[in-house]
């Protein structure tokens, strides 16, 4: 047997909203867990650090080991200052030598074709499409955090979704949302909704993407605009990418294109409406029905890392 497929690995999807863990050796999975997000600018740099200590505990002891040989992170904010060296420093501490951390995109796109070629759409708290030739070459569309981008996420329906539902308001355009918002929020008057909406720090405009996405499928109008803008914005992406591809790197044959993120698993009105789009755009593109789950991507990438030990 190879020494590497003794080693025990594990891989880390540090996402927006929670983070997961799956510790392996070998081809066999000894432990799965979820934790609390370890993202800072979410959750603050005490919680975050105290969330990722917390799930490395709770993972080792459930796979019955100490630490672990090799280790990949995908984490949603790792190209911010400090995150990458942050985190590594948690590793040493607790026995892991080899890490590498990089972004969730990285994951989700190995989670999918691991190391092959490919358009990954993420849409889950955020959104981002890259994609990536048989070379290694990537381009990528998005992915400029919930004030300057993430059209087509889960925040951006949820804020999307107020900013709609406040213009049917005004013209008189009959809609269930802030009446919903209202009682996710606990607010009382239209007033309180719109000042809770201005706070700073603000709320988790993420969290109201399924009171959107439910509104949707009772039927109300403006929250279905919202969803179909939402499938739109990220089929643009996807075709963005793709011609990238083939414009700066001589592309022709048509590559698979995955996707990963709540707003895709859960939200049926936004997948079969970019399934439409991108069907009508590029009939010959595979694209894939099922989404991809991040953290194998780690675990595979984890696994690559422990063979060079």
């Amino acid at each position: 047997m190879s020494r590497s497929l003794e080693k025990v690995v594990l891989g880390i999807d540090g996402g927006g909203t929670n983070t997961r863990a799956v510790l392996a050796r070998g081809d066999v999975i000894l432990a799965r867990a979820r934790g609390g997000s370890i993202k800072r600018l979410r959750v603050g740099v005490e919680a975050a650090e105290a969330n990722l200590r917390a799930l490395l505990r709770e993972v080792f002891e459930a796979g019955g080991v100490t630490s672990a040989d090799a280790v990949s992170a995908g984490v949603a904010s790792a190209s911010l200052p400090g995150i990458c060296e942050w985190i590594t420093e948690v590793f040493r501490e607790v026995g892991i030598a080899h890490s590498e951390v990089v972004g969730d995109e990285v994951i989700a796109l190995d989670a999918a074709f691991q190391g092959g070629p490919g358009i990954l759409q993420i849409a889950g708290t955020g959104s981002n499409c890259i994609g990536r030739t048989a070379t290694g070459e990537r381009e990528c569309a998005g992915g400029y955090s919930s004030t300057l981008g993430d059209e087509g996420s889960g925040y951006w329906i949820g804020l999307h979704g107020i900013r709609e539902a406040l213009w049917a308001y005004d013209a008189g355009e009959p809609s269930m949302i802030l009446k919903r918002v209202a009682a996710e929020w606990g607010t009382k008057t239209l007033e309180e909704l719109v000042n809770r909406g201005n706070e700073v720090p603000g709320p988790d405009f993420s969290a109201l993407a399924p009171v959107i996405s439910t509104a949707a499928e009772e039927g109300d109008a403006v929250a279905t605009r919202v969803l179909l803008q939402a499938a739109e914005d990220l089929a643009e992406f996807i075709l963005l990418v793709r011609r990238k591809l083939r414009q700066r790197h001589g592309l022709v044959e048509e590559v698979p294109v995955a996707w990963t993120g709540s707003v895709l698993e859960k939200m049926g009105i936004v997948r079969a409406r970019l399934t439409e789009i991108l069907r009508q755009a590029a009939p010959q593109m595979p694209f894939s029905q099922e989404g991809v789950v991040a953290v194998e991507g780690a675990l595979w990438r984890a696994r690559r890392l422990a063979e060079s030990i």
